[in-house]
């Protein structure tokens, strides 16, 4: 089976104030099938984030590539690398980033519309992905109006209505209550078995990385496997 996403070799440095460089990533390599999902750890700071962010195209690698479907990314025009991550890549974020000015299904809905899909068929499927994350009575209501459990699915919402070959999702029941944060966890893995999808999931949330088909530790900017069954037992 050909992987959907693979990274070759990552590495990114940030250059200081003072002319001092961080190795944040230090050769990461990463392969994912499709279907598959995997989870990222690691401590603050560790490159969790920048690592997803190279992933997803919305930064650069000091060197090294990144593989979409078999294409490197730093192939692409920076038209064809747009639509890419308009059509192929979903992105999560712990903080939902929705438009408060506008209603669940207009963010929902946005995505399509960026790409040039018709209005009728772009509300269609953004009512049918409200559906999917059981919020259709909530369609019209804004943002200050949702609360944080709420926001979230329709953050997840927005992500899938693209119908992306890759889920991204960076710390997405971060900003969570214990509860709520259970219940995103149900409905996002629901979704990405239903659709197939791979998934990577950078979190601090151990019930939520036990979930994944593979643990990854990214420590001192390199991903080594990791084991999580004692410390969920545990209640770590």
């Amino acid at each position: 089976m050909s992987s959907v996403l693979e990274a070759r070799g990552l590495h990114k440095i940030y250059i200081g104030g003072d002319g001092s460089e961080l190795h944040v990533l230090k050769g990461v390599s990463l392969v994912v099938q499709p279907g598959e999902s995997v989870a990222i750890t690691g401590a603050s700071g560790s490159g969790k984030s920048t690592l997803l962010h190279l992933l997803g195209g919305l930064d650069w690698p000091t060197a090294g590539e990144v593989y979409l479907d078999g294409r490197p990314l730093s192939q692409l025009a920076d038209t064809e690398l747009a639509e890419a991550r308009n059509r192929k890549i979903g992105f999560i974020f712990q903080f939902h980033h929705l438009l408060r000015e506008l209603s669940a299904l207009e963010n929902i809905k946005m995505p399509l519309l960026i790409r040039g899909t018709d209005r009728r068929e772009a509300r269609a499927q953004g009512e049918a992905m409200l559906r999917a994350v059981g919020l259709e009575e909530r369609r019209d209501q804004k943002p200050p109006q949702l609360s944080g459990g709420e926001l979230q699915r329709v953050a997840v919402a927005r992500a899938l209505v693209s119908e992306p070959v890759v889920l991204l999702a960076d710390e997405p029941t971060g900003n969570l209550d214990n509860q709520s944060a259970e219940r995103l966890h149900q409905l996002l893995f629901r979704l990405v078995g239903e659709r197939r999808l791979a998934l990577v999931v950078v979190t601090h949330n151990r019930e939520l990385a036990a979930r994944a088909d593979r643990v990854l530790r990214l420590h001192d900017g390199a991903l080594q496997p990791e084991v999580l069954a004692e410390a969920v037992h545990d209640g770590l």
